[in-house]
């Protein structure tokens, strides 16, 4: 007799299997037996083969048409805490199966930030794809000195050309000991450095574009200058 289970809500597929061996309703062969060996004592892969073919023989696919999929539903009862637990598993479960709900934004990997005079809303249009990505540059492998070449090279040839939306691939740093080196230089280059003139507002990429790994930049038209601040200073005080 099959023992019966303890709760519908475990799933124990192995259950009957065991209750089987327990009882020794079957036997099993023995493959210690010295035909199941090849020549060196050692089970080879051809010996594996011949022991599958046997074991499978007489064995034919189930149909698709008497396939039938087990499935489980977890009903929750009432209350507050459990809808919200309900909630939760749901955005859980389309997280895992579609990649709905899934926001780089939300993770403690994402940076942004803002140049001069600059509204910090931009970054959330920016991060949402507001604005057209014209161009890119990927940095991810290089040296730190090797990556500020050709970061320098890049953003140069973008204000050149008139470039407004880029973006800079940096990776995770995953392999990184401590923090992700490369992600940091990239940030300091873009706030620090003299390209920080240019940058109207940055930001972590979207998961299609690269996610953390990525960094969209939205460049000036033309570079913020002291008279530019002067002009805004003086515009402040006679409001």
């Amino acid at each position: 007799m099959m023992k019966s289970r303890k709760s519908d809500l475990t799933y124990n597929p192995f259950q009957d299997l065991k209750v089987l061996l327990e009882a020794r309703s079957f036997s099993l062969p023995d493959y210690s037996d010295s035909r199941f060996m090849g020549d060196d004592g050692e089970r080879t892969p051809e010996v594996e083969e011949k022991l599958f073919r046997e074991a499978m023989e007489g064995v034919r696919p189930v149909s698709g048409e008497n396939y039938i999929e087990r499935t489980f539903q977890i009903d929750l009862p009432e209350g507050s805490g459990n809808k919200e637990d309900a909630e939760i598993l749901s955005r859980l479960r389309n997280l895992i199966t579609h990649g709905i709900g899934f926001n780089v934004s939300e993770t403690p990997e994402y940076i942004e930030g803002t140049g001069y005079n600059v509204d910090r809303g931009i970054t959330k249009r920016l991060h949402q794809g507001d604005f057209s990505i014209q161009a890119h540059v990927d940095l991810h492998g290089l040296t730190a000195d090797a990556a500020r070449e050709v970061f320098e090279g890049f953003l140069k040839w973008a204000v050149t050309t008139g470039k407004k939306g880029v973006l800079i691939i940096h990776g995770r740093g995953l392999s990184s000991p401590s923090e992700p080196v490369l992600k940091k230089r990239v940030v300091e280059w873009l706030t620090r450095g003299p390209w920080r003139k240019w940058v109207a507002a940055y930001c972590s990429a979207r998961t299609c574009d690269g996610g953390a790994g990525a960094t969209y930049v939205l460049l000036r038209q033309r570079p913020v200058s002291k008279r530019m601040k002067m002009r805004r200073a003086k515009a402040q005080k006679r409001a």
